[in-house]
């Protein structure tokens, strides 16, 4: 019995001196912790108001803010302006060219991206590196700097009428969906070689001496590794491509054929701005980046986060 009892405290001290250090831990911690804490809550609140005040006034009808003013609370709440603004703006057809302009680029882009990536990533050979440092310098042109140059570009460029009605690759949808690939693929080669190059080289050289060859290196071993790293690119290129004014503006002139971040200019008047009916507008763009976001959430914060704690 004697010995037992000996055996059982012996073998408790440790975890008891182990639980104590950890709570000691945790007591040194928590102020910095609370420091964080508050800076981020202040934060998320700052770029929240904006989002929740848009909202809000989107919610009441001009008559009633013209009473009591936009800092109030009385009057009615309803959805007029939004049915309103998706009426007046013609929202459906702008949201059908931001589709058939962004689901064409992310995916292109994560294409071309990843084969980039693998290519550099996975080989040594004498410009990998040129290369990639090619790619994401790219990336430090402002579009600006470049709208000129490209828009007489694809005014210069000539093309069959049967694929353009303009004979150019001006006022095409498929002309903004080149644009925006070539500008972002420098951004996504950088980010999924970085990643690939933490994926280990013995799964690659075990594929080649069962004689993978290199597609199938890239396909079969590489690609479904690098899942998470493409959803949360993906996210944030739906985000970056759909919300892009810029480009549309410059290339597209019929204004049908615009995305449906230019469609809130439908709802300004020419004397008077009804600011509810903007709001509501606004509020109908930003769903559907919301929308992609909360269910690519997970995916997204696990592309960001793996591999942070390696090393």
């Amino acid at each position: 019995m004697t010995t037992t009892t000996t055996t059982t405290t012996g073998a408790t001290a440790p975890a008891r001196a182990a639980a104590t250090t950890a709570a000691a831990t945790r007591t040194r911690r928590g102020p910095r912790h609370l420091g964080t804490y508050l800076f981020l809550t202040v934060m998320a609140v700052m770029w929240l108001i904006p989002l929740l005040w848009a909202v809000y006034t989107s919610l009441r009808p001009k008559a009633d803010t013209d009473r009591y003013g936009y800092f109030s609370i009385a009057g009615r709440f309803d959805l007029g302006n939004y049915f309103a603004a998706w009426n007046q703006g013609g929202f459906a057809g702008y949201f059908l060219n931001s589709t058939l302009v962004t689901i064409p680029t992310v995916l292109l882009t994560l294409f071309f991206a990843s084969m980039m990536a693998f290519a550099v990533s996975r080989f040594s050979w004498r410009f990998n590196t040129t290369l990639l440092i090619m790619f994401t310098a790219g990336n430090l042109l402002p579009p600006q700097v470049l709208a000129a140059p490209v828009f007489e570009l694809f005014k210069l460029t000539q093309l069959p009428y049967s694929i353009s009605d303009s004979g150019t690759l001006l006022n095409q949808l498929f002309g903004v969906v080149a644009i925006n690939t070539a500008f972002q693929i420098g951004f996504c080669t950088f980010v999924l070689s970085n990643y690939m190059k933490a994926l280990p080289l013995e799964l690659s050289e075990a594929a080649r001496v069962d004689g993978a060859g290199v597609w199938r290196q890239y396909i079969g071993v590489v690609m479904p590794l690098t899942r998470p790293a493409l959803a949360a690119l993906g996210t944030l290129e739906v985000i970056f491509i759909y919300n892009d004014y810029f480009w549309p503006l410059v290339l597209i002139q019929s204004g049908d054929r615009l995305p449906i971040t230019t469609a809130i200019n439908n709802l300004q008047g020419q004397f008077l701005s009804n600011y509810n009916l903007l709001a509501a507008g606004a509020v109908i763009i930003v769903i559907p980046t919301l929308v992609i976001y909360l269910a690519l959430q997970r995916q997204f914060v696990a592309g960001l986060t793996l591999g942070a704690n390696k090393g």
